[in-house]
């Protein structure tokens, strides 16, 4: 089994756009289950690494290679890609070593003829990595944060613009900082019982530790893969950020309410909020595809929550029979994915522009699609995973405005450290600033 060509099979499918990064790094490794821990956390971190950091990688060839990298061919291009994150970010991998698998596996595919320049420009790089020369930060400030944090330069530029200088770069640096797993563990769950879970966690080698915001949530380095870790097959903890875990936190929620989620794979906020019922109530979770509604019952059911159903529907379709059903509405909608392009790698090459226009005009369609569902004096719950305010602080100011809502504070019900982060129009929350994803969220009542 040769991992790193399981790697380049994979970043080739990724860069064509063929496939989500971390839908078929996750379904590779899931194949290959097989191998040791080492082996399958080598192939994700080099997948993840390389895909991370493309815009520096390439700025970099481009100054050791005659050949620029947008005339490479598709293979070649992303085997020297991920040749040079090794020498770069991977010092337990001899330089001599990349260098001669990638000429093995140039040859194995067929490029026998570029083997020498394979050889050459990766040795050349390896012997020259601590002289390689980056954008002047003082001169040529936005390009410096492109190469240096491998962002879009229209993105680096609409950050700045937004934000500012100094939150730009803080944001740049947030997203590709290595985060650690978060959980929620269960609110229920007894002290006794949480305590003799942690230290099962501490004793398989897991670093615990304690979320600074929320009581419930806890914070996993290396660990493997939470489903081989204990409480995962009990239902004692569920993967979701504390960003996500704010959301039915300040929402409110009383038992016996109804509580509908219109997009709500994969589950977090769902799941949140029937625990939160205690075991009364109903918890509706809808979302558009019948293989992300199963995965939504697979965790209801490993979670054994009774008071959770999900189902197949269209968010952008009217559903009379919801008409003012529900005490608590959430509406995560479908976003940029601008807060969360730390975890989900080929985002920021996938956007443009014109496609954050887009995701806003579906986003809409759904806000006035859904509000209805809302019962009198009832709550929506508006959020979204990403850092654009088109999308967020100005959907808000667009429904305050169009429909009968209010935007309620919640700055009572957040976390001590962020109480003073709420604005007019909602909470953002920005990676590099704060201890989560970067996210929005917004509580509104609906009125008259």
């Amino acid at each position: 089994m040769n991992q790193r060509d399981l790697v380049l099979s994979m970043l080739k499918e990724i860069y064509a756009g063929n496939e989500f990064s971390h839908i078929l790094i996750r379904q590779v490794l899931d194949k290959y289950d097989y191998l040791e821990g080492n082996e399958k956390a080598f192939m994700k971190r080099l997948t993840e690494g390389t895909l991370e950091r493309t815009i520096e990688l390439d700025y970099i060839i481009n100054q050791f290679s005659n050949t620029p990298v947008n005339k490479m061919k598709p293979l070649i291009r992303s085997l020297m890609r991920m040749s040079v994150y090794q020498i770069l970010y991977m010092d337990s991998v001899p330089d001599s070593a990349v260098c001669n698998e990638a000429v093995k596996l140039a040859a194995l595919h067929k490029f026998t003829s570029l083997k020498g320049f394979v050889n050459g420009v990766l040795r050349n790089i390896a012997r020259n990595k601590q002289q390689i020369s980056y954008p002047d930060k003082a001169t040529e400030f936005t390009m410096y944060l492109s190469v240096k944090y491998s962002l879009p330069v229209w993105m680096v530029e609409y950050f700045q613009k937004e934000y500012g200088k100094e939150t730009a770069e803080k944001i740049c640096e947030g997203l590709l900082k290595e985060r650690p797993v978060t959980i929620r563990l269960k609110e229920q769950i007894e002290e006794e019982e949480k305590n003799r879970l942690l230290e099962s966690w501490k004793m398989q080698g897991i670093q615990v530790s304690a979320h600074p915001y929320l009581p419930y949530a806890y914070n996993l380095g290396k660990t493997e893969g939470v489903k081989n870790i204990a409480g995962f097959e009990e239902g004692l903890f569920q993967v979701q950020d504390v960003s996500s875990m704010l959301v039915a936190q300040v929402a409110g929620i009383k038992e016996e309410m109804q509580i509908l989620d219109v997009c709500a794979a994969p589950g977090g906020k769902a799941t949140h909020a029937a625990e939160k019922l205690q075991g009364t109530g109903q918890v509706i979770a809808r979302d558009l595809t019948e293989y992300k509604v199963d995965f939504l019952l697979e965790n209801a059911d490993r979670l054994q929550l009774s008071n959770l159903w999900a189902e197949e529907w269209d968010a952008c379709v009217w559903d009379e029979s919801k008409e003012e059903w529900a005490d608590v509405l959430f509406c995560d909608v479908p976003c940029s994915g601008l807060g969360i392009m730390g975890k989900k790698r080929d985002i920021k090459y996938r956007l443009t522009p014109d496609s954050l226009k887009d995701v806003c005009k579906l986003q809409r369609q759904i806000l006035q699609t859904v509000w209805k569902y809302v019962k009198k004096d009832g709550i929506l719950m508006y959020s979204t995973c990403t850092i654009n305010k088109e999308e967020n602080e100005k959907q808000v100011q667009w429904i305050v405005e169009n429909l009968p809502f209010e935007v309620i504070s919640v700055r009572e019900e957040l976390p001590d450290k962020i109480k003073g982060d709420e604005g007019k129009f909602g909470l953002q929350l920005l990676p590099g600033v704060h201890e989560t994803d970067g996210f929005f969220l917004c509580k509104l009542k609906r009125i008259g």
